[in-house]
């Protein structure tokens, strides 16, 4: 069994937020991907994440879906700086499971992918294997749903928002990431789970 890792520094202002906004960096012929974690009401840079690939999955990149290969994703407060969470997975095939991980190592939740899913989607379970949330919508319209335990709405993840920085939309790669205010004390969990929707389990 091979799985996907989380380390989240929980203290970090980056983590306790409720609204992110994630550009991607625009590149020719990129096997890797970029993005900047802005705040959309300011315009303020937060951080950003990176894919720090092998030269090896690199190539196999060429010829095999991303989905089956390890990838490792560093979000830091600047480019090139220590990593504040890192999401990294092994081999995978049907199913994967996404471990989560404070700085000390301690795991504190985990993601679990549906096997059979139409839209798209994956669980999101804490320390005591409670369900947290459910991540579920679809690839085509992206269009993303957080839903609690009892089925409420609590955030979402969409290329659509009515904000103050509603102009930052200018490529299909750019989402926001929105949580409710009530489910505050989830930012962390909920950031690393709308970022893994496109990075890790999206089809490229």
């Amino acid at each position: 069994m091979f799985f996907i890792t989380l380390t989240l520094n929980w203290g970090n202002q980056l983590l306790d937020r409720t609204n992110y906004f994630v550009k991607e960096h625009v590149g020719v012929l990129k096997l890797s991907d970029t993005y900047d974690i802005i705040d959309p009401d300011t315009q303020q840079n937060l951080g950003v994440a990176q894919e720090k690939l092998s030269f090896l999955v690199h190539a196999l990149r060429l010829v095999i879906d991303k989905r089956m290969l390890p990838t490792k994703v560093e979000i830091s407060e600047q480019v090139n700086g220590p990593a504040l969470l890192t999401i990294k997975r092994g081999v995978t095939f049907l199913r994967s499971r996404i471990e989560i991980l404070d700085r000390s190592g301690q795991v504190i939740g985990y993601f679990k992918s549906k096997l059979f899913s139409l839209g798209g989607g994956f669980f999101v379970y804490g320390t005591r294997d409670q369900l947290v949330a459910e991540v579920k919508g679809d690839w085509k319209g992206w269009n993303f749903k957080f839903l609690d335990a009892k089925g409420n709405e609590k955030g979402t993840v969409s290329k659509k928002w009515a904000g103050i920085g509603k102009e930052l939309f200018t490529s299909a790669d750019n989402y926001m990431i929105s949580i409710a205010d009530d489910f505050k004390a989830n930012s962390g969990l909920l950031l690393a789970a709308g970022l893994a929707i496109d990075i890790v389990f999206k089809e490229r």
